[in-house]
């Protein structure tokens, strides 16, 4: 069952990412402010869901949510940052875009990188314990689902818009077969 809040301050507000391991593609991070009231009958942790429930759970957030952000980094910067930090941006990025602005971060996991300006809490397994954080979880995945689905078009021999960039048997023989992309992580081991 999830939890209503973790502080019960109403301005709280859930942060995940999605797309950490990935060979290829964006790291995409959310996050939502849902209010009190907020019921959802399928919401739980985006990798418990199936990717139907996942899309009406979307619907649902993006609707009656208080607030939501989307963000991400790009291959460029998780090579440059590495995948930790270029994470932390993208939800740094996401929190940025809230109005009105939370009072507090739940963070899924164990570490991040403070916010300049709000105070936070990090839950490893937050996104199947608080509604906020499965929120981000839904939001993040499915909107990363969506940009590597958008990437799939340009490369199909690599399988995104299944795969959705990660580290799969299929995803590594494509790689050793037509070679990396652009959006490929150099700085992961590929194969």
């Amino acid at each position: 069952m999830l939890l209503v809040s973790y502080t019960g301050a109403p301005l709280e507000a859930g942060l995940d990412e999605a797309g950490r391991g990935c060979l290829a593609g964006p790291v995409f991070a959310a996050a939502v402010l849902l209010p009190p009231d907020f019921r959802s009958q399928y919401l739980n942790d985006s990798k418990q869901l199936t990717a139907r429930r996942r899309e009406l759970v979307r619907t649902e957030i993006c609707r009656e949510a208080v607030a939501w952000a989307v963000a991400e980094a790009s291959v460029a910067e998780i090579a440059t940052l590495n995948i930790a930090q270029a994470s932390y941006l993208a939800m740094h990025r996401a929190t940025d875009q809230l109005r009105p602005t939370p009072v507090h971060l739940l963070v899924d996991g164990n570490r991040f990188r403070p916010h300049p300006t709000l105070p936070h809490t990090c839950i490893v397994g937050g996104d199947g314990l608080y509604r906020h954080i499965a929120a981000a979880s839904v939001l993040a995945k499915t909107f990363r689902d969506d940009r590597m689905r958008e990437l799939a078009v340009a490369h199909p021999a690599y399988g995104w818009e299944q795969n959705a960039g990660y580290p799969t048997a299929a995803h590594r023989a494509a790689i050793r077969e037509h070679g990396p992309t652009e959006h490929h992580r150099m700085g992961f081991r590929l194969l």
